[in-house]
C-alpha cells in the first residue's frame, strides 16, 4: 500500500495545531496528522500528514492559504519494510565485554565477549544509540574496577538491555520498568530470546512508582537513560532509593544539558564521578554520597 505525506510549514504554534485538526476533516482522510515545532530557529512549525491514497491537492491548497502556510509538498513514500531494512543496517556493536546483535548476525559473536540478542523492534534501546552505548561503557567500567550490585533498578528501561546486560554480569535481584506496556512486552521478549526468562522482573510504571520497585530499594545501582527533563524531576526519587555508596548511570542528555542535570543531582546528594561524550550525547556516572 502506497503511503502520501503532505509536508508545509508556517510561523506559531497555535496556527499549526489549528491547521493540523482542519486537515483531520480532509477527504480521503489522513492516517495521521503531526505538529512540530523546527530545530533550527526560524520560530516556524512544520505540519506533516500522512495519506494511503493521494491527497486532494486542491484541499491542502486552500488550508495552506487559511492558514497562512507555505504550499504543500505531497510525496509518495516508496514501500519498505522497514523492520527488514533496519535488520539489514544494524551491525552488531561492541561495549567492552558486551556484544548486542541481531539474530541475523549471530555468527558473529565473539566468544570472549557477552552476547545480547536484542532485535530490530519498537521499543528504544538496540545499541547503536549513543545514550544506551555510553551506558554499557559505563557499567563495563564499573564491573573492571570491581564494583558488584546485588540490587539494580533500570527506570524507563526500553529493549531492557541494561538490565539485561548487569543479569549477565551479577547474581541478584533485578527489575526493568517503563510507563509503556509495549516497550515492557519488547523486554519481556528479549528476555526470553536471550533465555533469561525470570532474571529482571519487568514492569509497567512511572517512575519509582510500583510496589515492586519500592519493595526492593534501596538498590546498588540504578539506570536511567531517558530524558533531561525526566531526569530533572526524578532526582530526589533516585536518591531516595539509591543505597549510600551506591551508583547511578544517567543518559538521554544531549551534550550541553550534562552540567545542568549533574548540579541537581549533586544538590539530591548523588555526585559527579564521570562522563563519557558520544556524538551529541553524554553518559554520567554518578555515586551516593556514603
Amino acid at each position: 500500500m502506497p503511503t502520501f505525506t503532505a509536508l508545509t510549514t508556517l510561523t506559531g504554534k497555535k496556527q499549526a495545531e489549528a491547521l493540523a485538526e482542519a486537515m483531520e476533516g480532509m477527504e480521503p482522510e489522513p492516517t495521521g496528522v503531526g505538529v512540530f515545532e523546527l530545530e533550527d530557529g526560524s520560530g516556524l512549525w512544520e505540519v506533516g500528514g500522512y495519506f494511503t491514497e493521494s491527497p486532494d491537492t486542491v484541499e491542502l491548497a486552500l488550508l495552506a492559504a487559511a492558514y497562512g502556510a507555505k504550499d504543500f509538498a505531497i510525496s509518495e513514500l516508496p514501500e519498505t519494510d522497514w523492520v527488514a531494512h533496519v535488520r539489514r543496517e544494524l551491525a552488531p556493536v561492541e561495549a567492552g565485554r558486551f556484544f548486542l546483535y541481531g539474530s541475523h548476525d549471530a555468527d558473529k559473536v565473539p566468544a570472549d565477549r557477552i552476547p545480547l540478542l536484542i532485535e530490530a523492534a519498537m521499543a528504544f534501546g538496540t545499541g547503536h544509540h549513543g545514550t544506551t552505548l555510553g551506558c554499557l561503557r559505563a557499567l563495563d567500567r564499573l564491573v573492571t574496577q570491581g564494583f558488584k550490585a546485588d540490587k539494580v533498578a533500570d527506570i524507563g528501561c526500553g529493549t531492557a538491555v541494561l538490565a539485561m546486560a548487569a543479569a549477565r554480569v551479577w547474581d541478584g535481584t533485578f527489575i526493568a520498568s517503563d510507563i509503556d506496556q509495549v516497550a515492557v512486552d519488547v523486554a519481556e521478549a528479549n528476555l526470553k530470546a536471550n533465555g533469561m526468562e525470570g532474571q529482571v522482573h519487568c514492569v509497567e510504571a512511572a517512575g519509582f512508582a510500583h510496589p515492586d520497585i519500592e519493595a526492593n530499594a534501596p538498590y546498588d545501582l540504578i539506570f536511567a537513560n531517558i530524558l533531561k527533563g525526566p531526569l530533572v524531576a526524578l532526582a530526589p526519587d533516585l536518591a531516595a532509593h539509591l543505597r549510600p555508596g551506591g551508583y547511578a548511570i544517567l543518559s538521554g542528555l544531549l551534550n550541553e544539558q550534562a552540567d545542568e542535570v549533574r548540579e541537581v543531582y549533586f544538590q539530591s546528594g548523588v555526585n559527579f564521578v564521570e562522563d563519557e561524550r558520544i556524538g551529541d550525547w553524554t553518559t554520567l556516572l554518578l555515586q551516593k554520597t556514603a
